[in-house]
């Protein structure tokens, strides 16, 4: 076990604040400056049926939700926070005081069902997302936890770092580099192995892996954070009053974040109205400003070639751009759209459960979304059909009437 998240069997899961992606902290400050007064709901979901149930994790989930609103930013996470470039130091001494609240978050069990919702004023709640997908993976691998189950981690792991040896050995030095990302924070096995394997890939493929979404593990292993948004960013504005209206959310969105950053965290998330919709906001003035794209739903090299096209269309130099794909993917998926794209864009892949939940367990699959903010309902529009999530179909059918090009429900 690693000695940089090593806690005792029965010990808390999570045992620094620092352990949510970097887009938490990026979104967070955003929103922290230019909306501090939002309110907001998230809601746990599982986009499955689990092995085991979730509620029967119930009781230790209410003991690390006690933890976890314990705990402080220490000054060493705040120094390394402060010292990157884009976060400000206003920010940086809110987080000093900043503390999540139990009285914000609920549990509780509906049959099988763990449900988890956190309720109050944003810039309070949204700091639980990814903190409570990884104490509920950490509880629920944890009792699946034994040496035959690392022993066959391990055999993945090195077959993974054997593959990326290879790879490059046969695409040689002046190949287009293939450039890896870890974002398997949320879905992990448990935060040990994630440090492990991180260590692994530093150590083995130096040449190919480039960083992590994970903020703790940057830190500790002096790794490069990698992140900007999230859907909760571009969801907000669903649910904020401004020129355009609903309709006009998205380009609020994207251009409150070029004033928030100017040149830096230049990669747009595409997807939450689909990426048609995202593309017909995506002007050329916005494609300029922005690095890139990354995708997360629906066919990535559909994706990719409508992304190439607009840039086309825009005289836009596309090498010039990034394009990141970061929807599930296993390595040998990122190889190969490396090796039908490379060239055309530069190419960035996070991968997440395929990294850090490879043990050959069935792995969880769990968000925890934003499902209303100021009392009202907000969506995600997905070109994946089963990532669409919305409990409101009045509002889902506004979104739609405000989007024409959006992603539609398949015919029955």
């Amino acid at each position: 076990m690693s000695p940089l998240n090593a806690t005792a069997a029965d010990g808390p899961v999570l045992t620094s604040l620092l352990e949510m992606d970097l887009y938490k902290f990026t979104m967070w400050q955003a929103l922290w400056r230019r909306h501090p007064h939002n309110t907001a709901e998230y809601h746990l979901v599982c986009r499955q049926r689990p092995e085991r149930p979730l509620a029967e994790l119930l009781p230790q989930v209410q003991a690390e939700l006690d933890a976890l609103c314990a705990l402080r930013f220490s000054p060493q996470e705040l120094a390394w926070l402060g010292g990157l470039r884009f976060m400000r130091a206003d920010f940086v001494a809110w987080l000093a005081d900043f503390r999540l609240q139990r009285g914000h978050i609920r549990a509780w069990a509906e049959g099988e069902t763990l449900r988890v919702v956190a309720q109050g004023p944003q810039v309070q709640v949204m700091g639980f997302e990814i903190l409570v997908l990884a104490l509920v993976n950490g509880l629920y691998f944890r009792r699946l936890d034994t040496p035959a189950v690392r022993a066959e981690g391990e055999r993945r792991l090195q077959a993974k770092i054997d593959r990326l040896q290879a790879w490059a050995a046969a695409a040689g030095p002046q190949a287009p580099a293939f450039e890896l990302f870890d974002f398997g924070l949320r879905r992990r096995f448990s935060a040990d192995w994630q440090a492990q394997v991180l260590q692994r890939l530093q150590q083995g493929a130096p040449g190919s892996f480039c960083g992590t979404s994970n903020a703790h593990l940057a830190r500790t292993l002096g790794l490069t954070p990698i992140g900007t948004m999230a859907h909760e960013y571009l969801q907000t504005y669903q649910a904020l009053d401004g020129a355009g209206g609903l309709g006009g959310h998205q380009r609020r969105a994207l251009q409150d974040w070029l004033d928030t950053y100017g040149g830096d965290l230049g990669i747009a998330l595409t997807d939450v109205v689909g990426m048609d919709a995202f593309l017909a906001d995506f002007d050329a003035d916005l494609a300029r400003r922005y690095a890139g794209l990354r995708h997360d739903s629906g066919d990535p090299l559909v994706w990719a070639h409508k992304a190439l096209a607009h840039y086309e269309r825009l005289g836009i130099e596309a090498r010039d751009k990034r394009l990141v794909f970061s929807d599930g993917l296993t390595l040998e998926q990122a190889l190969g759209l490396h090796q039908r794209l490379a060239g055309r864009a530069r190419l960035g892949f996070g991968i997440g459960t395929h990294l850090t939940n490879d043990l050959g367990l069935a792995p969880l699959n769990v968000v925890m979304k934003l499902m209303r903010c100021n009392g009202q309902p907000v969506a995600k529009l997905s070109d994946s059909p089963g990532k669409t999530l919305c409990e409101d179909a009045g509002f889902l059918a506004r979104l739609r009437q405000a989007f024409p090009l959006a992603p539609r429900p398949a015919a029955a």
